[in-house]
């Protein structure tokens, strides 16, 4: 054998210990790869079964938290052939409205609406519009504002000392009482598409309204009400889809706040139209049972506007 010979048979020898070599590299990462995906795959069965031991319920339920508002189908404005603002309350003292006035305090993670709102205001999240002056969300407010407008200002009153039955002035620190929230106001407007054919309505704002009593009514025989602010509907979307209403009905399927206000799930009345009188309010000009004949004319009025338009 020649040193040419030689040579390539000693360059071949070196190559396949090379191949070796590389085979046995990529089997240890193959390994390792193997060992970590076990390694990986066993802390996240064991997080799971972590997670799976404490489940307050017969099942682990979605968190809503994650849940996004329905989107609303595209609207042209040339398609709107017909439209009214309409003003209408939402009484929390009644049966089908409980749900939005109950739990006062955080239970099971749920909150009531009034609640939710004045958390997120306080946390920046949202932002409260003046309700003094009127309704077309022009002026923002600051948390400390909302205070002052449910009257949680920190004051000075006269009190009589228990032990030497003299009067004393005695400072008060003021704080919101989300429990006297009694009604909610809606702003919406209803239209009538007709690309769809179809009469639709879009919330516009939400106005909670408080029920107290001066300071001085200490029988406590004139309720007082008043607007405390304003929420923008759409801005309040997503943080309302995100936080679970109580259905009464079957707790397995909780809607969020969003889905009962799109889907109509609470009763109320009509209290004002759009109109050329300064959208003057019923209460204007119209008492007692009138009052309440005028709010179903209006309802009935756009019922029946949608209706005339077909033939039967």
């Amino acid at each position: 054998m020649n040193y040419s010979q030689n040579a390539f048979a000693y360059n071949d020898h070196f190559a396949r210990q090379q191949r070796v070599r590389d085979i046995l590299k990529i089997n240890e990462m193959k390994k390792l790869i193997i060992a970590l995906g076990f390694l990986l795959a066993a802390c996240c069965f064991g997080e799971q079964t972590a997670q799976a031991q404490i489940v307050d319920g017969a099942f682990q339920r979605t968190d809503i938290s994650r849940k996004k508002p329905m989107a609303f189908p595209h609207l042209r404005e040339a398609d709107v052939m017909w439209s009214k603002k309409i003003w209408r309350i939402i009484d929390l003292r009644e049966k089908m409205n409980q749900v939005l006035y109950f739990p006062t305090i955080e239970t099971e993670g749920r909150n009531n609406l009034i609640n939710l709102l004045l958390k997120n205001i306080e946390d920046g999240l949202l932002t409260a519009y003046d309700a003094r002056y009127d309704d077309e969300f022009k002026i923002p407010m600051t948390y400390q504002q909302v205070k002052e407008a449910f009257g949680a200002t920190t004051r000075t009153r006269r009190v009589r000392n228990l032990t030497t039955g003299e009067f004393e002035d005695k400072t008060i620190e003021g704080e919101i009482r989300g429990e006297e929230i009694m009604q909610i106001m809606i702003k919406e407007e209803w239209f009538f598409d007709k690309q769809t054919s179809t009469m639709n309505v879009r919330i516009i704002g939400l106005c909670p309204i408080q029920e107290y009593y001066r300071d001085e009514d200490i029988n406590r025989e004139n309720v007082q009400r008043r607007q405390v602010f304003w929420v923008y509907y759409p801005e309040a979307r997503e943080l309302l889809a995100g936080n679970a209403v109580m259905n009464t009905h079957n707790t397995a399927y909780n809607m969020s706040f969003d889905d009962l206000f799109i889907k109509r799930r609470f009763n109320s009345y009509v209290v004002k139209e759009s109109n050329v009188y300064n959208n003057r309010a019923i209460s204007q000009y119209l008492t007692g049972l009138d009052a309440m004949h005028e709010s179903k004319r209006i309802e009935q009025q756009i019922f029946n506007w949608e209706q005339d338009l077909w033939e039967y």
